[in-house]
């Protein structure tokens, strides 16, 4: 996300294999040993702050562009058309539903980087005896931090219902709107569309963990701080740009299903076919704001991969 080469770059800095050999390596106690510095112990909080600060960054940059491609998701309209929506309720209502992303995202991103390292550090240390490849082992770690971001669904729950403008008159702010979904509802309602954020997580995270360390290589070598950033950035920029045309449609699902308030919980593959139909079968139509999704993705992963990397060495 040296000695390993399927899945992270930066093997001084990732956990390794427990190992006596005295080269960088996990000891049993977490220390990383290395040459001419001895047991170096890193603090086994720091992926979980870097990843949220990363993604509080993010957020506060690329939230309007979001709220565009969320209108685009909903209601299948042009960009164009979703800016005007915007402009018309105005820059007041412009970062309305903030909170609950801010909120969601800087979890999430921090138990992803965290429990994939956590994960990572667990299995591979009962691993290492049993002759398992390490890509297997690392990509199990990272189905695992996808599977447990989906606990975060509420947030993305209560963030659609703000964002979509059918709802201003009935949803005064994030607390109101889980007042409301709790009383009105109970629990289950607050984890509508949980179906498609677990199909997402898990193989997203699969993916971006495990083409991070291997995109980066291909990328020319930095020679400078700003260059090492940059293809940080690069890296975590393509990574979720592709990611993010790979699994729009789920997200059009978790839009849709999401929007509802109340009534019965139907499938993912119910509520597919029925955007399907609404858009005149036309796969265009699905993906309509997916371009956008594409440089909103470059941009935010870029963000979030560099601002991360950065401040592992800050921290």
């Amino acid at each position: 996300m040296g000695a390993i080469t399927t899945m992270d770059p930066e093997s001084a800095r990732q956990p390794q294999a427990p190992s006596t050999t005295p080269q960088g390596k996990l000891s049993q106690s977490g220390a990383i040993f290395v040459p001419g510095r001895g047991a170096v112990f890193e603090p086994r909080g720091k992926h979980y702050v870097c990843g949220a600060l990363a993604a509080f960054t993010n957020i506060i940059i690329t939230f309007p562009i979001q709220k565009v491609l969320f209108r685009q998701q909903l209601h299948g309209v042009l960009a164009t058309e979703a800016v005007r929506q915007l402009q018309h309720e105005g820059l007041r209502n412009l970062y309305r539903g903030l909170m609950p992303p801010l909120l969601q995202k800087t979890t999430t991103v921090a138990i992803m980087f965290g429990l994939y390292e956590d994960f990572s550090r667990l299995l591979l240390r009962y691993a290492c005896g049993s002759g398992s490849p390490e890509l297997l082992t690392r990509s199990a770690a990272a189905f695992l931090a996808g599977t447990a971001e989906a606990a975060l669904t509420p947030f993305e729950r209560v963030q659609t219902l703000l964002q979509d403008h059918r709802h201003n008159a009935r949803f005064q702010n994030t607390p109101h709107a889980f007042r409301t979904l709790l009383r009105d509802y109970g629990v289950k309602e607050c984890y509508r569309g949980l179906v498609p954020v677990l199909l997402r997580n898990g193989p997203s995270n699969v993916l971006f963990f495990g083409l991070r360390g291997p995109i980066k290589q291909q990328l020319p070598e930095a020679q400078t701080k700003t260059g090492h950033l940059l293809n940080d950035f690069v890296c975590g920029g393509l990574l979720g740009a592709a990611l993010g045309i790979l699994f729009y449609p789920l997200n059009v699902v978790k839009s849709r299903a999401q929007a509802q308030v109340g009534g019965e919980f139907v499938s993912c593959s119910w509520v597919l076919s029925t955007v399907w139909r609404e858009r005149g079968g036309s796969l265009v139509s699905l993906f309509r704001g997916a371009t956008l999704n594409f440089h909103r993705s470059l941009l935010s992963w870029g963000i979030i991969n560099a601002t991360y990397e950065l401040l592992l060495k800050v921290i």
